[in-house]
């Protein structure tokens, strides 16, 4: 084998070693911030019957009392749960999860209803 040759088979072991991904340091990101949000419903309205919403204006959402709500993690639905009320919490809301996505695995959105 040529010194040339030799030198070639080198490099090319060497971008192999570099190329093979060694195991996964998930550390990283753990403290990457993501937006977390918990949709309680959504409305369909014109701008007509939006521009006359004022102070005291109910908008009747398409979820019900007891549905369950969409846990929703930069833009992707990673969860459902439902609403709980926080006691010695100064009133505050929380959400017991009941459905959690598994990895690879997408929820199905929530069949939308005419509000």
């Amino acid at each position: 084998m040529s010194k040339i040759e030799a030198d070639v088979e080198d490099t090319a072991s060497d971008a192999e070693e570099q190329a093979t991904p060694g195991p996964l340091d998930i550390d990283i990101v753990m403290d990457v911030p993501v937006t977390m949000q918990v949709v309680l419903g959504s409305a369909t309205m014109t701008v007509a019957n939006i521009l006359k919403l004022g102070r005291g204006a109910v908008v009747k959402l398409d979820t019900k009392v007891g549905d369950p709500v969409d846990v929703v993690v930069n833009g992707r639905l990673v969860a459902r749960g439902e609403i709980v009320i926080l006691d010695n919490e100064d009133q505050r809301f929380g959400l017991t999860l009941t459905e959690v996505a598994t990895p690879g695995a997408q929820l199905k959105p929530k069949k939308q209803r005419v509000a």
